[in-house]
């Protein structure tokens, strides 16, 4: 098992390490779910998070965006510590928290989108309702971000009109037009027949490229091999491994990561 510090002195914090993840532990129902997880990101960073079913990959996003809220530790972006209001020490109210998510955006599996509006509506409503924008400026951004991920010849379309793999692309224009410091990606290719994968794969292979933050949590192994800056593998809760893919996918230091990539 890798060892990691439980917390790192500040002074090892580079400048551009954007996420920093200390001692998180996550329980539901009295089991712990994670357990100390210490994560440092740098900024541009692709980071691939891997394991088997119920290791604690989706929890770990989902605390990360403060969509579950950890029993300990701590998660910041940038100088900003997430989910706690850094005056009264208690967890932050619902618009403070909707204002601290415009900094990281979450792809989710299921895409949610909102099914009554169209596509180009489903990327202005938080800019329209979050940041408060003018509807020219909001249309204006989403149209830009949607000619991003291929999208701009669907802006009329609704949601059921629409493949797998064009929900997912809509979903990322609407992430990425809250322009986040860090994307989040929950296995946003598990709920896609496979010949609708490579196309979001693609998306998300030009963002890294363009130096966005990014944290996957993914099954596929290839693009975690060849878009991934770091992988990271879990197992029951536990971080037991953090390196380049070429070291991951070659000579992991733990013989779960040999035994889950069948190197033995």
């Amino acid at each position: 098992m890798v060892e990691l510090p439980v917390k790192p002195p500040e002074s090892a914090l580079a400048a551009e390490d954007i996420v920093k993840v200390f001692n998180l532990s996550k329980q539901f129902d009295g089991i712990e779910v994670l357990r100390d997880i210490n994560l440092t990101i740098k900024k541009g960073e692709v980071v691939s998070i891997l394991g088997s079913s119920g290791s604690g990959k989706s929890t770990l996003l989902r605390c990360m965006n403060w969509l579950e809220q950890p029993e300990r530790g701590t998660i910041h972006v940038g100088e900003e510590r997430i989910g706690i209001n850094p005056k009264t020490n208690k967890p932050l109210k619902y618009r403070e928290l909707a204002k601290m998510r415009e900094r990281i955006g979450m792809v989710f599996q299921g895409f949610n989108l909102w099914p009554h509006l169209t596509v180009l509506k489903n990327v202005m409503e938080a800019l329209l309702h979050v940041k408060k924008m003018s509807k020219p400026e909001a249309e204006a951004i989403a149209k830009v971000q949607l000619e991003k991920v291929g999208m701009s010849h669907k802006l009329d379309s609704y949601p059921s009109m629409l493949s797998g793999g064009q929900k997912q692309r809509v979903a990322i224009a609407r992430a990425l037009a809250m322009e986040p410091e860090v994307l989040l990606f929950d296995e946003p290719t598990s709920a896609l027949d496979p010949e609708l994968v490579e196309e979001v794969l693609l998306v998300m292979q030009k963002l890294s490229k363009e130096g966005y933050t990014m944290v996957v949590v993914t099954h596929e192994m290839e693009f975690a091999r060849n878009v991934s800056n770091q992988v990271v593998f879990l197992e029951k809760g536990i971080l037991i491994e953090k390196s380049p893919p070429q070291k991951f996918f070659t000579n992991p230091d733990s013989p779960r990561v040999r035994q889950f990539l069948k190197l033995d």
